[in-house]
């Protein structure tokens, strides 16, 4: 099982909180979408396992057109499952929604970020909290019956009424799957330029838990640290990166990895584009040494249900995980059943120290 993830990184705008490369260059989208289809073509080989998912993630991949969306999958293969296509919801258009049913894609994830229009406007998003409903109405009658929203909590002055009304505002519109995540001031995004403070620790603790509670009575399998799915909903495609399955990214700042070796392309579009055209990939290559694929496999296992599974470790790695995980397990952080070393709910909230205690050094 392998998966392909195609970087779309335009946006009209940017929004204040976003590290992701992404580009307003709007005139390179036919010779960006041209390069993908290239780098496929040059790296098609490496697809060693049946392709089971493909995502296009961004920036905002519904600002490609049809046209280019089409080119772009009758480049790739047709085999995989999942298909998922990124969007903001003003893009959800009728004549957007008849495109996807023209295409194999049949799973939608969006950006609802808030159901407060001023926190959407302190965000720079475009959209509006009407928009968010109408755009999934549009889906569904389009027949797409897979679709994600991504919520945002820890605002500056938020409080956990505000949240709460959030959260129930998401399950109103009984999607199958919802990302939620705790708004981070990365350095070098507007966010930080404004040096504003998000809300303290314990309010983003509180948010959190009441999070897990309201979503979980409502349904939602908590599967990762961020996400709640309905029964079968799981994200096939990010399911790959936490259980060390093989991906392939095409396109600028997209990441790559096969076990072995993980390895990210040039952060710059008219580079990428250039270099493509070359019939060159431009990329930087890691091998993976022993220590830094079980340091891997402690911060992506983690964040799962199921946690980690020690048989899969050998046995040097095996005795020092859990001889650093004592701790922890003394402390209600972390259960041990079965070989499955995993997260408790108490655990959850403090998971990177967790895991860093947890890291070969």
């Amino acid at each position: 099982m392998a998966g392909i993830y195609l970087h779309i990184p335009f946006c009209r705008s940017r929004c204040i909180y976003c590290g992701f490369y992404s580009t307003t260059k709007m005139e390179k989208r036919q010779q960006y979408v041209n390069a993908l289809c290239r780098e496929w073509q040059l790296r098609q080989q490496e697809l060693k396992e049946p392709l089971n998912t493909i995502y296009l993630g961004g920036g905002t991949p519904s600002l490609l057109t049809p046209t280019q969306l089409q080119q772009i999958f009758n480049a790739l293969p047709s085999a995989a499952s999942e298909v998922t296509i990124e969007c903001n919801p003003d893009d959800v258009t009728p004549e957007f929604a008849e495109t996807l049913s023209l295409l194999p894609i049949n799973r939608v994830s969006m950006g609802a970020q808030t159901f407060n229009d001023q926190r959407l406007k302190f965000l720079h998003r475009r959209h509006t909290s009407e928009q968010v409903t109408n755009a999934v109405k549009l889906l569904r009658k389009t027949g797409i019956h897979n679709i994600s929203i991504d919520l945002m909590y820890g605002f500056p002055d938020e409080t956990l009424e505000d949240w709460l009304c959030d959260i129930e505002a998401a399950l109103t519109l009984d999607v199958e799957h919802i990302s939620a995540y705790c708004l981070m001031v990365e350095e070098g995004t507007p966010l930080y330029r404004m040096r504003t403070n998000p809300c303290d620790e314990e309010t983003e603790r509180q948010m959190y838990e009441q999070l897990i509670d309201k979503v979980t009575q409502a349904g939602y399998e908590h599967y990762e640290i961020s996400n709640f799915a309905k029964p079968r909903f799981r994200s096939q495609h990010n399911s790959c990166y936490w259980h060390d399955v093989p991906y392939i990214g095409l396109g600028a700042a997209a990441h790559s990895f096969d076990q072995k070796s993980r390895s990210w392309n040039i952060s710059d579009i008219n580079q990428y584009i250039q270099s493509i055209e070359q019939g060159i990939i431009p990329c930087e290559q890691e091998l993976l040494d022993d220590d830094t694929r079980y340091n891997d496999r402690i911060t992506v296992a983690l964040r799962t249900k199921e946690g980690l599974d020690l048989t899969t470790l050998d046995n040097h790695f095996r005795h020092y995980c859990i001889k650093e995980a004592q701790t922890f397990l003394n402390d209600g952080l972390l259960q041990l059943q079965d070989n499955q070393l995993a997260l408790t709910r108490k655990g959850l909230f403090v998971s990177d120290m967790v895991m860093s205690g947890l890291m070969y050094v």
